[in-house]
């Protein structure tokens, strides 16, 4: 795959994992586990492009005695989101070309 559209596919999904809840490396890691594998390395670069972008903000609380870093969706966040389910019209209607191309032989 495409590793520039891989990469959109991978900032959005992880607002998506913090879109109705705060949630933080770990938890977003697993919950995206059925769907993707992520390192966390690549997690966390991910984050942190997408805080650059202000798409989401981070907070520091403690939890069992440790600090741990929150993520928050902002509203630039949840319009990434709702244009990136626009452009997959177009990449679906794009796929159904391909593969009728492919049917057609």
């Amino acid at each position: 795959m495409d590793i520039q559209l891989k990469r959109g596919l991978l900032d959005v999904c992880v607002l998506a994992a913090i879109k109705s809840a705060d949630s933080y490396g770990y938890k977003i890691i697993k919950d995206l586990k059925p769907y993707v594998e992520l390192s966390e390395s690549t997690l966390y670069t991910i984050l942190k492009r997408l805080e650059t972008a202000r798409m989401l903000t981070v907070r520091t609380a403690e939890h069992c005695g440790r600090l741990r870093k929150y993520y928050h969706i902002t509203a630039a966040g949840v319009r990434r989101i709702e244009e990136f389910k626009e452009e997959w019209k177009e990449m679906k209607a794009i796929a159904s070309f391909i593969a009728k191309e492919d049917s057609d032989e």
